[in-house]
């Protein structure tokens, strides 16, 4: 069986990593991972990812392909990390992270490349990268500063301390804390984004994604050029008819 399935319920995407004990990120993972992002196609609305058990979301790394890591080894296997991760956060759909258990080092920077986290309360986040004496490789050095400020993130990298679900909810790094299960509420939130125009969705995404890389003057015109491509679907059609008659629109994604 694969380490990494994609699974679709209506039209939410679903994949799952399955690689005990603690769904590490070795070579075989990676591929996996980047295989069932490959299979995304436009039948899919949104991405939830999750690691399969309770222990963790994915702990990290595999430690045991490092010990023999030349210079050129280990900037090769950030590049590939980054990579997939790379490929996962520039899909069109969005993708929420649900995560129970542990998402730490590697883990968090899968994390980082969704576009929201829910998480239950025993989760645990951190980058402990510095007390093995190496950094996070797999993005987190600029996807973090991004997301919660250049301070909590220079804190949370340089210390290698872990955060509890409450802590990274306070300082932004998830969005929201979960009592129960995880992948309910994050399949109920799916569920939601999945009933909304489709391309008003992924336009809404590539705005903010691109834009945030903008100064605001420029991301202000790519939101008015991604308004105008709107305006000449049928799904924008639908909605504004929908609206005025009263009804639920039935989008179909053009």
């Amino acid at each position: 069986m694969s380490t990494v399935r994609l699974e679709k319920k209506n039209q939410v995407g679903i994949i799952t990593i399955d690689s005990p004990p603690v769904n590490a990120l070795n070579k075989e993972v990676f591929n996996s991972l980047e295989e069932a992002i490959l299979q995304v196609d436009e039948t899919i609305s949104v991405i939830v990812i999750h690691g399969a058990g309770t222990k963790a979301f994915v702990a990290g790394a595999d430690i045991k392909e490092f010990p023999e890591l030349t210079p050129e080894e280990g900037e090769k296997l950030c590049l590939r990390g980054q990579s997939v991760f790379n490929r996962l956060s520039d899909l069109g759909q969005p993708v929420i992270a649900a995560i129970d258990g542990f998402a730490l080092g590697g883990g968090l920077e899968l994390a980082l490349a969704c576009d929201i986290r829910l998480a239950t309360s025993n989760s645990t986040f951190g980058l402990p990268e510095v007390k093995l004496g190496i950094i996070p490789g797999y993005g987190a050095t600029q996807r973090l500063p991004r997301l919660i400020g250049r301070g909590k993130a220079m804190k949370m990298i340089f210390s290698g301390e872990f955060l509890s679900a409450d802590e990274a909810l306070r300082c932004g790094l998830i969005e929201e804390v979960v009592e129960g299960d995880v992948m309910d509420k994050a399949m109920e939130l799916a569920a939601v984004i999945a009933s909304r125009g489709p391309i008003a969705v992924q336009k809404a995404k590539e705005a903010v994604t691109k834009g945030m890389e903008m100064p605001l003057a420029e991301g202000q015109k790519l939101e008015a050029k991604l308004f105008a491509d709107i305006c000449m679907t049928q799904d924008k059609n639908e909605g504004v008819t929908a609206f005025f008659e009263k009804r639920r629109p039935e989008f179909i994604g053009k």
